[in-house]
């Protein structure tokens, strides 16, 4: 299986497929680059080169006791970008990869990054403060963080759950979904995992927003029980200077069905023009 070193040495796991233009993923919480396998052939079979890692502590990659932060997630994006010798990269990013590719490309990505693609994404800022009255109360992350602690396997089956609106009335329920979720969260590290809800929940990336001087495509479901398109891309088209806001009635945070089809479509669309 192919590696990279990470920006500490940590041995990260990557795909890359295809040929052409460079289009790099980063996963959600709590999954692994296989969560973006059916738009990475996509994007393969489109004449484009489609990359995605397993963030440290996820999938494949070492199980790092140190760096489960945004700071560190976007090093480590910034050394595979520079160990493929990439340029004129499009980065996509869902949920907290949507954090993690727009403070790459914020910090580490002028001159490589043309173009961003956010989905349900956390940016700017998700907790609650004195500055962001509107976010979710701390206390939710810390049942987050009790629930991961306590019996990690059985809390994933239950958050698949709302992660893909199963939980709404009419929904038709897919097992092999939750199950899929289920495995990509069970082969991440349980360190690696409760840090991560610190990285995705408190993390202002507010400044990293009004940074990016190329074109952004924030994509959200309208149905969002995870990252609340309220608290997240309708503050976050506010903040960009080439913002483009796509919005998806019914969807849910997970990228599946209806919604992932008109992803598909929008996404090579945004790439190509």
């Amino acid at each position: 299986m192919p590696y990279f070193e990470g920006s500490d040495g940590a041995q990260l796991y990557y795909k890359d497929w295809g040929s052409g233009p460079p289009v790099v993923f980063s996963h959600g919480w709590p999954l692994s680059s296989d969560a973006w396998d059916v738009e990475l052939k996509l994007l393969a079979d489109n004449g484009f080169r489609a990359i995605a890692h397993d963030r440290r502590g996820h999938g494949r990659s070492e199980d790092t006791w140190t760096g489960n932060d945004m700071d560190t997630y976007a090093a480590d994006l910034a050394a595979l970008v520079d160990g493929l010798g990439l340029s004129d990269v499009v980065v996509v990013g869902h949920s907290t990869g949507g954090g993690e590719a727009v403070r790459y490309a914020a910090r580490h990505g002028a001159g490589r990054v043309r173009k961003v693609v956010t989905v349900g994404a956390i940016p700017p800022v998700m907790v609650r403060s004195d500055t962001n009255p509107e976010g979710t109360p701390l206390s939710v992350f810390d049942e987050i963080r009790a629930n991961v602690l306590a019996d990690r396997s059985q809390y994933w089956k239950e958050l698949a759950l709302p992660f893909y609106g199963f939980n709404r009335e009419g929904a038709v329920l897919s097992q092999g979904l939750v199950d899929h979720f289920w495995l990509q969260g069970m082969h991440a590290g349980l360190a690696p995992a409760y840090d991560c809800v610190r990285a995705f929940s408190e993390t202002d990336l507010t400044d990293d927003l009004k940074a990016l001087d190329v074109p952004i495509l924030i994509a959200h479901g309208d149905d969002d029980q995870i990252v609340p398109i309220h608290d997240a891309a309708a503050k976050a088209i506010e903040l960009v200077r080439y913002g483009t806001l796509r919005v998806y009635p019914g969807a849910s945070h997970g990228i599946h069905g209806e919604y992932q089809k008109q992803l598909g479509r929008d996404l090579l669309e945004f790439i190509r023009s």
